[in-house]
């Protein structure tokens, strides 16, 4: 059983291009039958590009509301059958709209080790808090950011001559590694998306 996905991008777009890597492979039982970037020329839509995955641009300054946007980004998504949709870089928070139509159905990796170091500059905000470790964290959207259940998380040591670029690269192929491993195993079942 394929599991269909539609992805969300703000920027790059290296977490898209692990899943479709990983799918490419058939080490992921998934398929994206849609990417969404609500930036114009976003990096992320030549990956989607080459890989012959459809693509659009939706941006939420052409809606009235966020709502509106919300509402249209569902439309489009239920009519490609979209089952899970994956945050993978989507500097966005989620609202209520996609939530009612997707509910525990939205997932996103962020680079930390979650409840610690929320919203931007996580990387940051780990290096001056002087922590030993840091990581990243799968999890189900909420309203609330960074929140929601916990899917996996991955860990790196911090080591003593880090600097921001470094230990976010660091963290970043744990990103590609884990992204892909828990949507295979939603795929398979492993994983049971519920609420907390």
């Amino acid at each position: 059983m394929t599991l269909i996905l539609g992805v969300m991008i703000s920027g790059r777009g290296s977490n898209l291009g692990a899943i479709l890597q990983e799918i490419s492979k058939s080490r992921c039982p998934a398929s994206v039958a849609l990417v969404v970037s609500n930036i114009p020329g976003a990096p992320g839509l030549k990956i989607a590009e080459k890989y012959g995955v459809r693509h659009i641009v939706l941006e939420p300054s052409d809606f009235e509301t966020r709502r509106a946007y919300e509402k249209q980004l569902a439309r489009i998504f239920r009519s490609l059958k979209v089952e899970l949709l994956v945050l993978a870089g989507y500097m966005r928070l989620v609202g209520s709209a996609l939530l009612e139509e997707y509910p525990n159905k939205i997932i996103n990796i962020h680079p930390s080790l979650l409840p610690d170091f929320k919203g931007l500059d996580a990387q940051r905000q780990a290096l001056a808090a002087g922590v030993s470790e840091a990581g990243c964290t799968v999890h189900v959207v909420t309203e609330e950011l960074d929140d929601g259940p916990i899917l996996a998380q991955s860990r790196v040591p911090v080591l003593p001559n880090d600097s921001v670029k470094s230990l976010s690269d660091r963290i970043l192929k744990k990103e590609h590694q884990l992204l892909p491993e828990v949507i295979t195993k939603i795929a398979l079942g492993e994983i049971q998306l519920t609420k907390g």
